[in-house]
């Protein structure tokens, strides 16, 4: 059960200059031993506690910009001074000149428990561009000093952990909407794609201010759809007082904002708001 706030990710973002809700996209592939995701909309806090429970081990921060916090210029806190307005507990660790002008890479990295990274994006405010890795076992500044290296030399659409030794999770978010995933743990674009649909329905749910409590599709749900095609789209079809439909459209590619409103194949994800189930629909033929 996930609580979807009023200000979520789907109901802040809009498309085009009616400011249509922003769809709910997932693509996933394989490479390098692991699992890329890229997905909206959703925001870091959003996924936060998602992101801890499969984290192997400490995480830490390697990018971080905001406008929620400051300084008289209008620049970004650094993530110690954040962590620390926060109440977050952290080791920091200074990025050289030679990294720290790279593009992903700040100037110094935040090291968690991963039970304090849902303290740290706790959705109190918003960071615009945010990455977090995971670096089980001991964790000495000379692999901070590689982690630098390696985000900062691999191409945005190139598989990261197979560079980091013992790493499993590279989270990646952009102006509050937009995500990468990165994952050796097969379960994990699943988990993600259930907490995307739970986040839309819940989007449907808030007119008020309270926010509304969402049940996650059940992992054969998101399993089944994952087998049956890797790219999707997906909105908002119907809501009643028991009921919130989502239509699905499979994809042959990952969808872009520039592309076309989907056409192919589509399926129902329906939430059932009695009985706190999700189910999935049969395929319908695509529209003519």
């Amino acid at each position: 059960m996930i609580e979807v706030e009023r200000d979520s990710a789907v109901n802040v973002n809009g498309t085009g200059p009616e400011h249509r809700s922003f769809p709910l996209t997932f693509s996933v592939r394989a490479a390098g031993g692991s699992w890329l995701v890229d997905a909206t909309a959703a925001t870091a806090g959003e996924l936060a506690g998602l992101l801890a429970d499969r984290a192997a081990g400490p995480v830490a921060v390697v990018d971080l910009h905001t406008c929620s916090f400051v300084d008289e210029h209008s620049r970004s806190w650094s993530p110690s001074l954040i962590a620390a307005e926060l109440g977050v507990d952290g080791a920091v660790h200074p990025v050289g000149v030679w990294a720290s002008d790279t593009i992903g890479v700040g100037e110094e990295f935040l090291l968690l428990d991963r039970a304090e990274l849902p303290r740290l994006l706790d959705d109190t405010w918003t960071p615009y561009q945010v990455a977090v890795v995971d670096l089980p076992g001991e964790v000495p500044p000379e692999r901070l000093d590689e982690l630098a290296l390696v985000v900062g030399t691999t191409a945005f659409d190139q598989p990261l952990l197979p560079h980091l030794d013992g790493s499993t999770l590279w989270f990646s978010g952009h102006d509050d909407c937009y995500l990468r995933v990165e994952s050796t743990d097969p379960a994990v674009p699943g988990a993600l794609l259930g907490r995307l649909l739970a986040l839309m329905a819940g989007s449907a749910l808030t007119d008020a201010d309270d926010a509304v409590p969402v049940p996650e599709p059940d992992p054969a749900l998101t399993d089944r759809l994952i087998a049956a095609g890797p790219h999707w789209a997906g909105t908002v079809a119907a809501v009643s007082a028991t009921e919130v439909t989502l239509t699905l459209t499979a994809l042959p590619r990952r969808r872009r904002l520039s592309d076309p409103a989907p056409a192919g194949a589509w399926r129902a994800v329906t939430l059932d708001l009695v009985r706190g189930r999700w189910r999935l629909g049969p395929e319908q033929p695509a529209a003519r």
